[in-house]
């Protein structure tokens, strides 16, 4: 996944070091997907916008996110906490921070356990556009008449649904959005060499994501494999899109974040 960078000429590459923000990550890439959509009114921006809340819906329902993402917060609510009595910190800062945390925390509480799964399963228009969308063309007029009907009503109709239908995702999005903030900036990316196109490093403690910034005009991507205690980076070109990736055989300069609070 790609993120923002200290220079916009950097393209930044994150790998997830736990499922949980694995799961966070690919949350956080149907968030933006959904607010992209949601900005176009046409057809076809209501169409890809309902697409992507059933995706949303579907990995919010896998696992008990609200636990997870609950617990997270509060680690880290604990871990600041621990800061305030040492010296140099911004004191408002960290206070709007901890003032964030808690009011994320409080949004989620008074969310259904399974909130996701349940909007589903009260919602047989929704279901049954669910039960089509991984068919390719599942979703077409003669398959849903009535997704057809929806799509065709006035504006206010269906922002009115989708409204209804986004409610409590926002909490949600607003505690990942929270926490991947806090990861990311949990380290200060710093500059390295790969030699010969491969960098291994040991991880110095728990660790939840590494990110890799890399210039654009070198024109590369990096492999990225890691385990509890170290990771590989192997920086790859394809010199043409029909063709496979072949390692870098030279010294790529980047950088790299080793991110992760506790």
């Amino acid at each position: 996944m790609t993120g923002q960078g200290p220079t916009h000429n950097t393209i930044w590459f994150e790998q997830p070091l736990n499922e949980r923000v694995r799961t966070y990550l690919r949350l956080e890439f149907l968030f933006k997907r959904l607010r992209h959509h949601r900005g176009d009114a046409s057809y076809w921006g209501r169409r890809a916008a309902v697409g992507a809340l059933l995706d949303i819906f579907l990995l919010l329902g896998r696992s008990d996110l609200k636990g997870d993402i609950t617990k997270e917060l509060g680690e880290q609510h604990a871990h600041l906490r621990r800061l305030e009595a040492r010296p140099g910190v911004n004191d408002d800062r960290l206070s709007d921070v901890l003032h964030k945390i808690d009011q994320a925390i409080h949004a989620i509480q008074g969310l259904s356990t399974q909130f996701a799964g349940s909007a589903l399963r009260n919602n047989d228009f929704l279901v049954s556009i669910a039960n089509r969308i991984a068919i390719p063309g599942g979703t077409t007029g003669f398959d849903l008449p009535n997704f057809e009907l929806w799509l065709r009503r006035p504006l206010e109709e269906s922002e009115r649904d989708l409204n209804a239908w986004c409610a409590d995702i926002g909490a949600f999005e607003r505690a990942i959005d929270l926490d991947l903030d806090l990861i990311r900036g949990s380290a200060v990316p710093r500059p390295v060499v790969a030699l010969d196109g491969i960098h291994v490093q040991s991880l110095d403690g728990p660790r939840q994501m590494l990110r890799i910034g890399v210039a654009a005009e070198q024109r590369v991507h990096p492999e990225i494999s890691a385990g509890k205690h170290r990771f590989t980076v192997r920086f790859m070109e394809t010199r043409e899109t029909s063709s496979r990736s072949h390692q870098v055989r030279e010294n790529i300069e980047f950088q790299l974040a080793c991110c992760g609070i506790g």
